[in-house]
């Protein structure tokens, strides 16, 4: 007995399954459908049959790239969300804010847009800033510290190992400002510093879904240097 009417509209059981994929994809991606099913403890049967409904409407789109000591090169098939999918949850107000900020930009001037942004990152900052200095000094663990508190603001965030062992890379799969952060990328710029003072080392953005990437990702480097923002204990006494 198929869980789906002659229609094709999926059941809720299915429709939970498939928003967790898509969660997963929006979250890890690009990634395989041997990973998320393993994640989610599916048959590969099962796994391809949804992903191929996220695809078919265009919530999800196959990249493909090259993985080494795998056969000669043979692309692995990876998945990726799309800008429909990073739309579907939500945001009916982007289009207010950017015509709100256009029009404060005229009013007042382009010092306005960038004081927003500096102003948006900084209370960003001031709520996350107690859990990243509660994980020492460690730059990863910050880094781990921040990534859970971006979860808990919707970022779909995640931390993985980059390139020569020396560095992490901080990916966001969502972006709640995404159309505004694309009319005004100050946004972002104002974001990645404050990343860089929660962590107290220099970062750098390397992507943005605001500039057409399927993901944000920032360097964060392992070796911790000066201290952008030093603990209060860490000062004269």
């Amino acid at each position: 007995m198929q869980s789906k009417d002659q229609a094709g509209k999926p059941s809720p059981d299915e429709h939970a399954t498939r928003s967790e994929i898509l969660r997963l994809v929006q979250r890890q991606g690009p990634i395989s459908a041997v990973q998320l099913a393993s994640a989610l403890a599916l048959s590969g049967a099962g796994i391809r049959r949804h992903l191929g409904w996220l695809e078919t409407r265009g919530l999800i789109v196959e990249r493909q790239l090259p993985v080494k000591n795998r056969g000669r090169g043979r692309p692995a098939r990876l998945f990726v969300a799309t800008e429909a999918a990073h739309q579907q949850l939500g945001a009916s107000s982007h289009a207010l804010a950017v015509d709100l900020l256009g029009y404060l930009g005229n009013l007042i001037g382009p010092g306005a847009t960038e004081g927003f942004a500096e102003h948006r990152a900084g209370d960003l900052a001031q709520r996350y800033v107690a859990s990243v200095e509660g994980a020492g000094i460690d730059p990863k663990n910050r880094a781990e510290a921040l990534v859970a508190a971006l979860n808990n603001d919707g970022f779909a965030a995640s931390l993985r190992p980059g390139p020569g062992g020396t560095t992490l890379q901080l990916c966001q799969g969502h972006c709640p400002i995404q159309p505004v952060a694309a009319a005004y990328p100050e946004m972002c710029e104002a974001e990645t510093k404050a990343f860089a003072g929660l962590l107290g080392v220099h970062v750098q953005r390397l992507a943005t879904l605001a500039g057409g990437h399927h993901v944000c990702t920032t360097t964060v480097p392992l070796a911790a240097g000066l201290p952008l923002r030093p603990k209060p204990e860490q000062g004269a006494k």
